[in-house]
């Protein structure tokens, strides 16, 4: 067993645009030790299957321990107050 924490990170990383949100959220999350699963969304048709799966309007999206944290913003709050 490892005390390692892990996080899921769904992140649009399109071929003509990479989303900043998701780029920071990983990096947020590797500062504080955490092993990234990183769920790059490649296609517009991924992005949009997965805010319509999740019902959520955003990405990246951030799951701690399966809890969905919720984007960029939420994950630094949730970091400050951890």
């Amino acid at each position: 067993m490892t005390d390692t924490p892990h996080a899921t990170l769904y992140r649009m990383v399109l071929p003509d645009h990479v989303c900043p949100f998701g780029v920071r959220a990983k990096v947020l999350l590797e500062e504080r030790g955490f092993v990234v699963e990183d769920r790059v969304l490649g296609t517009r048709d991924e992005v949009d299957a997965f805010k319509a799966e999740q019902g959520v309007s955003t990405t990246p999206q951030i799951f701690i321990d399966g809890q969905r944290i919720g984007g960029s913003d939420d994950l630094e709050r949730h970091l400050a107050a951890a």
